[in-house]
């Protein structure tokens, strides 16, 4: 049986960290509770179903009650669905028509399965924890602009008047960086970035040639056509909440650099005290 049953709170939250892109479904339970058995066939015939397109957890709110009240669950069954460790979606009630519609419906917006960057408890930040309102590029050609390397089924990015680039990006929440990916040709590829975080607004040209960096990157040819990870100075990149990178030039000193995909390898930092929750309203024998 696919279904991992969560026995401790550390579990929960150990799993959802090591989960990446893939959709977690989570069904909170409780041995006392009528519609919480007669769903439970249900879900573990589901978790078999799809057990190659998502991760099914089983949590007793009695057995997790930090997890549970962490969580907000009140009443059982609840079914909260995750990605990159954000709850997506949630519902509450043995409907298992609903259940396998929900399921269904989140495999199919996220295809790949998960984000394997190949580093266990991190995956690429770009694709939820992004506020693309506060992403800012400059000298972008207006044709090939700075969205495009964010997703990479839209095009490329690629610099305008000359090879340079100021790429400035905000996260939703604070997060630990662990590593920085850029795919793109082997001649108009980028070569060498300078980094910075926390700044308060976007620097200019000057400023970024003439300010102390966090990290200055040299990448390969191989590093670019690959596009694989190459790592930061993960004790510098332990709180950040925005991220500027300047790229200096490229590969072959081409007029114009091109970036095809952009990652953004780490986690979410947790801001949940699990010793600071008390047990979930209700007590045992209660129906919710």
């Amino acid at each position: 049986m696919p279904i991992t049953i969560i026995a401790t709170d550390e579990q929960f939250q150990n799993l959802l960290s090591s989960s990446g892109g893939q959709v977690v479904v989570v069904d909170f339970t409780a041995s006392w509770c009528g519609p919480c058995q007669m769903i439970a066939p249900v879900f573990e015939e589901l978790s078999n179903r799809y057990a190659n397109d998502a991760k099914f957890l089983k949590v007793d709110v009695d057995l997790c009650q930090s997890t549970a009240r962490s969580q907000n669950v009140s009443s059982m069954p609840t079914f909260v669905f995750y990605r990159n460790r954000q709850e997506i979606h949630r519902f509450s009630g043995a409907n298992s028509a609903a259940l396998e519609s929900k399921i269904k419906e989140e495999i199919a917006l996220n295809p790949a399965k998960s984000d394997d960057c190949g580093i266990p408890g991190h995956f690429n930040l770009i694709p939820t924890m992004i506020v693309d309102s506060s992403c800012e590029c400059l000298n972008e050609a207006d044709d090939h602009p700075l969205s495009n390397c964010l997703n990479s089924d839209t095009g490329f990015l690629e610099s305008d008047v000359d090879e340079q680039l100021i790429l400035s990006l905000t996260f939703s929440q604070s997060v630990r960086l662990h590593s920085i990916a850029i795919k793109g040709p082997s001649d108009k590829g980028v070569k060498h970035i300078r980094i910075f975080i926390n700044q308060p607004q976007t620097l200019d040209f000057d400023q970024v040639s003439s300010r102390e960096s966090v990290q200055d990157i040299t990448f390969s040819k191989d590093d670019i056509t690959s596009g694989k990870p190459v790592p930061l100075k993960y004790v510098k990149f332990q709180n950040v909440q925005n991220i500027l990178i300047f790229v200096q030039n490229n590969q072959a000193d081409t007029e114009t650099t091109v970036i095809q995909q952009l990652k953004l390898i780490g986690s979410p930092i947790s801001t949940t005290d699990m010793s600071s929750f008390k047990r979930i309203t209700g007590k045992k024998d209660e129906r919710h």
